[in-house]
């Protein structure tokens, strides 16, 4: 939370319990989330008064109650300030997505993040996107490269946005996104392993960091030989700087093939000591 906000907060709710409120919520277009720590639950209402003030355009303020969970990957959410609008655009890096944060999981978090596998895709590239959510990762590469990314998600609501926002962002991108519904492991499979003809991706995304290990084996079968598997996974580390070797390790242990690491880093925390990290392997088959 800025200085500005805190000081806001402090005097809404004093110094004392603004204190204990974290520091950082999320911004999706008009949408504002943010954890309200236990001890604060009795102040809600107030701390939704002050976000709502406080950050331009908002409209909407929820609490976050529950973690991201289930197969459709959502979260509990409580409107504490504002209009219940949960249906919200968010910009950057001149593309435009619909978000739905009842119904699907975003981050804005992760905008760095995108603009860097997008960088990494050559022109001409197949990409596989095994959990795309509403398209940000997926529409990224397609918009910096001559790619076709296939962006695969079991949620309904996600691929509905995933394909409303691909014809949202069509005059921008260079390449094209393919929407597809379904479950990661039968979708990989069937686009680009024993069911694909042949056909393999260049490259696969698994932005799935919580459950990444459970289905590296179905990407590899899926990506080709010399190809570039992106796997993430929540990592614990007594230090940031140690969780990239923590994630290297981790996707050496669950990896069915040989693979050579070209790159890793942390995307961002997660907790204390613990981490989101991403591994860039090129795989031998």
């Amino acid at each position: 939370m800025t200085r500005m906000l805190r000081a806001a907060l402090g005097g809404a709710i004093g110094d004392g319990e603004a204190a204990l409120a974290y520091s950082s919520f999320d911004q999706i277009g008009h949408v504002v989330i943010v954890r309200v720590p236990a001890g604060l639950a009795h102040r809600r209402a107030e701390i939704g008064r002050v976000l709502l003030g406080a950050v331009k355009p908002a409209r909407s303020v929820y609490a976050q109650s529950t973690d991201v969970s289930g197969e459709h990957r959502t979260r509990g959410l409580e409107l504490i300030a504002g209009v219940d609008e949960p249906v919200a655009v968010h910009a950057e890096h001149g593309c435009r997505l619909e978000v739905d944060v009842r119904a699907a999981f975003f981050s804005p978090r992760l905008s760095t993040e995108r603009q860097r596998v997008a960088a990494a895709v050559s022109d001409g590239e197949t990409v596989l996107n095994m959990f795309g959510g509403v398209g940000a990762f997926s529409i990224a590469a397609a918009m910096a490269k001559r790619c076709t990314v296939y962006s695969v998600d079991v949620n309904p609501a996600a691929a509905r946005l995933c394909e409303a926002n691909a014809r949202r962002n069509s005059r921008r991108m260079a390449g094209a996104v393919v929407s597809v519904h379904g479950d990661a492991r039968e979708a990989a499979a069937s686009l680009f392993g024993a069911g694909g003809g042949g056909r393999q991706a260049d490259r696969t995304l698994m932005l799935l960091p919580e459950r990444s290990d459970e289905f590296l084996a179905d990407a590899t079968e899926a990506t080709a030989d010399g190809g570039t598997i992106h796997y993430y996974a929540h990592v614990h580390a007594d230090k940031k700087s140690g969780a990239p070797a923590e994630a290297e390790r981790r996707f050496r242990a669950a990896s069915p093939v040989r693979a050579e690491v070209s790159h890793s880093r942390v995307v961002r925390a997660v907790g204390p000591r613990y981490y989101q990290a991403v591994v860039d392997a090129v795989i031998s088959k």
